[in-house]
């Protein structure tokens, strides 16, 4: 992602970082694990898999879902947001419940100035 450039897809952002975060606790991901995580339905899971596989995000092997290298980066940039803008509201006295849920918001929205600025007010950034 350029400088500057904003970030606004968040529902594409949360699928991706799903998979991402899914593939890691399991020996592989199927959809039904995506939309449970997701909380939304398989249909959505189905359209958002097809966009994703279009974007080059996403490919899939009739049952499985994997992220391309591409998808992969994407995803690990959403999720490093995520954890830095958690840690930075937790370091702040924030509680863990809210700290998380605000995180899943604020990742897909606040500037690149901010979100570095709050990674540089956590210990050992």
């Amino acid at each position: 992602m350029a400088a500057g450039e904003r970030r606004n897809n968040q529902s594409e952002e949360d699928y991706l970082e799903t998979i991402l975060i899914l593939g890691v606790q399991l020996p592989v991901v199927h959809r039904i694990e995506v939309a449970k995580r997701l909380k939304v339905s398989q249909a959505a899971v189905n359209k958002a898999v097809k966009l994703l596989c279009a974007r080059g995000y996403v490919y899939e092997d009739g049952k499985h879902l994997f992220l391309t290298e591409s998808g992969k980066a994407y995803a690990s940039a959403v999720y490093e947001r995520h954890c830095i803008i958690r840690d930075y509201l937790l370091a702040r006295g924030i509680s863990p419940e809210n700290a998380e849920s605000d995180a899943c918001k604020m990742e897909h929205l606040i500037s690149e100035e901010t979100f570095q600025m709050m990674k540089r007010g956590l210990p050992g950034q």
